[in-house]
């Protein structure tokens, strides 16, 4: 299968099985639920695919490739992305300055930032944003700010957890 799947995902917590044989599927450009009550694992699942936490059993398959045992940062470089539910931006940083700290990351020229950062801004409609403080955001400023900030690498696939 060409895309992101997990099959038959576990996670224990001593005795506890937080995660009971989780299956899913997505394929490119598809936009997928994982609904449930609190408590239910889902943010533990999101956590088993990008690598946060170790799968127990079951496998992660990204375009049939399986990433299960690999670290974190070999994942995202198969097109896995993650916003969290918590906050994760800088707050004393400007929006575009939280933006360039992903940016800088990346193998490109400064002119090349330049012009991805104010594509990124515009795109997200938050140019009128981009010199404010983190800490002078609202909640929905910020959680934009952190989407570009996710979708600066370009990802294949992007895990939102709970993005609103």
């Amino acid at each position: 299968m060409a895309g992101l799947e997990g099959r038959n995902l576990e996670r224990f917590y001593g005795p506890w099985k937080v995660v009971n044989q989780v299956s899913i599927e997505v394929q490119r450009g598809e936009v997928v639920g994982l609904l449930g009550p609190n408590g239910a694992g889902k943010t533990t699942t999101f956590y088993l695919i990008v690598g946060l936490l170790r799968v127990d059993g079951g496998q992660i398959l990204v375009d049939g490739q399986d990433i299960t045992r690999m670290p974190m940062h070999e994942r995202a470089r198969t097109g896995i992305g993650y916003l969290q539910q918590e906050p994760s931006i800088f707050r004393k940083l400007t929006v575009r300055e939280n933006i360039l700290a992903i940016l800088e990351t990346l193998p490109m020229s400064k002119k090349e930032r330049a012009e991805r950062l104010a594509a990124l801004l515009e795109e997200l409609n938050i140019a009128h944003l981009a010199d404010r403080k983190g800490y002078n955001l609202s909640g929905g400023e910020r959680r934009r700010v952190e989407i570009t900030r996710a979708l600066v690498t370009h990802p294949k696939f992007l895990l939102l957890d709970e993005p609103f």
